[in-house]
């Protein structure tokens, strides 16, 4: 009988080096994919991946989080850690989707965003609020997937979406566990606890109402289970999508308002 995963578990994995990362996504998942660089106020950063490509027939626009594979790529990324020029060429996607009506898919693959000093003289947390802001407002479709790591404000830039879609071993926390241990018992080697306490995993997020579906993951170390992740979660992808196509942007707008309102409330009130 396979062992039972633990949420510690879910977090070694959703860390894995192994796992596809924003650009396989979007090179298998969509077509015709155009790439848009700058923020248009300070720089480009490589860290968010942004562009414009086809799905199943129909423009949309993708932003995601991008990690690497080696030495050299992690530190071009920042270990997939933003910093807010990042953020800021996002929120121009975003708005550019909304003034031409095309539907807004986002990955999130981040321990959070970058905490150097120059990000903070730039704005990090202002660049990160305006993010969420704009998103949350949104009159087009959004659909968050989660393909690893979602971790503070700096995944949450990126997931105020009518529809969240998580890996199945895909996390999303306030913050990291070791932080999290960190801070309340003052010993970061009690990571493993303090993941199982923070209810992170997507069966956790799930039964919170934050999760709507789950992708079922294969061994991601073989390319046939690569192969079958990538036709699963394009699936996933558009049967959430489909339904959202048919609503305006006022009904998008109060779908996703009541999603927010009721996270966690159980007895279903506004």
């Amino acid at each position: 009988m396979d062992r039972e995963f633990t949420a510690a578990d879910r977090v070694l994995s959703a860390r894995d080096q192994k796992r596809p990362t924003c650009r396989e996504y979007i090179d298998r998942i969509f077509h015709d994919f155009t790439e848009l660089a700058g923020d248009r106020f300070f720089g480009e950063d490589p860290g968010i991946l942004g562009g414009i490509g086809n799905f199943h027939g129909v423009p949309v626009t993708v932003i995601g989080q991008q990690k690497g594979r080696s030495l050299e790529e992690n530190l071009k990324y920042r270990f997939g850690m933003p910093n807010p020029e990042g953020y800021r060429k996002a929120v121009r996607l975003m708005k550019q989707a909304e003034k031409f009506g095309r539907p807004l898919i986002t990955f999130v693959d981040t321990p959070g965003a970058y905490p150097g000093k120059e990000a903070e003289e730039r704005g990090q947390g202002e660049a990160i609020a305006r993010s969420i802001e704009v998103m949350s407002r949104l009159e087009v479709p959004c659909i968050a997937v989660f393909i690893g790591e979602g971790g503070s404000g700096g995944a949450l830039a990126l997931a105020v979406a009518d529809r969240i879609v998580m890996l199945e071993n895909s996390i999303f926390s306030i913050l990291s566990p070791e932080g999290f241990a960190s801070i309340l018992w003052k010993d970061a080697g009690l990571w493993k606890e303090a993941a199982e306490a923070m209810k992170l995993t997507a069966e956790d997020l799930s039964r919170l109402g934050i999760c709507d579906v789950i992708v079922q993951e294969r061994d991601i170390a073989e390319e046939a289970g690569r192969d079958r992740l990538f036709v699963d979660t394009d699936r996933v992808i558009w049967e959430q999508l489909e339904p959202l196509l048919k609503l305006n942007g006022r009904e998008l707008r109060r779908g996703r308002y009541r999603k927010l309102r009721n996270i966690g409330n159980f007895n279903g009130r506004n």
